[in-house]
């Protein structure tokens, strides 16, 4: 779904806006009452966390590396 190998992910803000969005709309669904879509955003920002800034996004640096030298 993410491929944080694309030059897009390449700055830190923009990385940290997705993530930052994300769970910011999971926490405004949990103040309004829908449960479900918070369990969905919250699920995103999780995953685009996991992806962007954090072993994911190391891991497949170190592979586009690999592949590439």
């Amino acid at each position: 779904m993410i491929d944080p190998t694309d030059p897009f992910f390449a700055p830190l803000w923009r990385r940290i806006v997705i993530v930052a969005l994300c769970l910011g709309w999971a926490l405004f669904e949990v103040a309004t009452g829908s449960p479900g879509w918070a369990l969905m955003f919250g699920a995103a920002g999780a995953y685009a966390a996991f992806k962007l800034l954090g072993p994911g996004y190391r891991r497949a640096h170190e592979d586009k590396d690999k592949n590439d030298g």
